[in-house]
């Protein structure tokens, strides 16, 4: 696989920073990065765990926490702190995507709004720099939505 997510580009990347950080190059750093780029979305420490443990690369929670600590510095990730839900993660040279999070269900979908990624490339704030966004959509999924709407009209038979 080749291009910005391709697992060669980000293991240089992190290969760098720990040598700029003069930080060790350990094997389950890099097992850590290789997981989440399989993941190929949103995780979390939660998953990952579960991800590392059927790769039959077990590392301890510490590490684990730490790596993502550490990712998160190399700029490799991004946390996504969404209300009611645990923190999740994903890879920080994904294209800029809008989140729709159910508010019932919890489900979290991923949507690319091209007039909303238009207008905030056109944005110019004063004295700061953007370097990338998130949007966070709340409201009621269809799922959710058909479920609630069956149970009214179950009500009023």
């Amino acid at each position: 696989m080749n291009g910005p997510n391709s697992n060669t580009d980000l293991t240089q990347k992190l290969n760098d920073f720990l040598e700029v950080k003069q930080m060790r190059k350990t094997p389950e750093r890099f097992a850590i990065l290789d997981r989440i780029i399989d993941i190929k979305g949103h995780f979390t420490i939660e998953s990952l765990m579960l991800e590392m443990e059927n790769s039959k690369f077990i590392v301890s929670r510490a590490t684990l926490y730490n790596t993502i600590d550490l990712l998160l510095e190399a700029q490799l990730i991004r946390r996504h702190s969404i209300d009611g839900m645990p923190t999740q993660y994903e890879l920080a040279n994904t294209p800029p995507h809008t989140h729709l999070i159910c508010t019932v269900c919890g489900k979290l979908k991923e949507v690319r709004d091209n007039n909303f990624i238009m207008f905030m490339n056109t944005r110019k704030y004063t004295a700061f720099t953007s370097r990338y966004f998130s949007l966070y959509v709340y409201g009621t999924c269809s799922t959710c939505a058909r479920k609630r709407k069956r149970k009214q009209l179950n009500k009023k038979r």
